[in-house]
């Protein structure tokens, strides 16, 4: 039991890392750049609070502990801006979170690595509702900061709304409603169509 609770201790030690990974967003009404933990943090009650709205029935730990690990690959690879071309970096992520699961008792490795593919490849309900959640949050935030992120990176209104099209999976409704925001915001600050 004691090695399982020295185990434990060294993965939240780890995860500490997290914390220096800065994003390439800032905080609504912040100078600095918001890190992966925050942003980790925000989703998971995000996801908590917009559940009962949800189109499927995902269920809500499954949900939250993939939204609170999906990142973590993130202190070996960096953030990767969500509009770069070279954004996707499965192999080099799944090393990173092999890596960090091992940290962990046996049983709970394979559980939080087994979450994380899952997030990833996106095929169930929960995980489906976790990437919409995850894309929602930097929509948001750019919505209410001046649309910094967008404008300091170049991105239109067309790749705002690909890239986000899968919100519409989790929640129709809402993604008809954030679709219209974007589109009258970014004409507002003058995002390229």
């Amino acid at each position: 039991m004691t090695e399982n609770f020295q185990a434990i201790t060294r993965f939240i030690v780890e995860i500490e890392k997290l914390k220096n990974v800065e994003r390439k967003i800032k905080p609504v009404g912040l100078s600095r750049y918001e890190n992966s933990a925050e942003h980790s943090w925000q989703i998971a009650l995000l996801a908590l609070t917009l559940l009962p709205y949800a189109e499927q029935n995902p269920d809500p730990l499954t949900v939250v502990t993939m939204l609170l690990l999906h990142d973590i690959v993130e202190i070996d690879t960096g953030d990767k801006f969500a509009y770069d071309a070279n954004h996707d970096d499965y192999e080099n992520e799944l090393v990173s979170a092999k890596r960090i699961f091992a940290i962990l008792p046996d049983e709970q490795e394979q559980a939080y690595l087994k979450l994380w593919v899952e997030f990833e490849h996106a095929q169930t309900p929960e995980a489906q509702f976790a990437k919409a959640i995850d894309r929602l949050m930097p929509v948001l935030q750019n919505l209410h900061n001046g649309c910094q992120s967008w404008i300091d990176h170049n991105v239109s209104v067309s790749q705002i709304l690909h890239k986000n099209a899968a919100i519409g999976k989790a929640n129709p409704q809402l993604w008809q409603w954030l679709k219209q925001q974007v589109i009258e915001t970014g004409e507002r600050v003058g995002l390229n169509r």
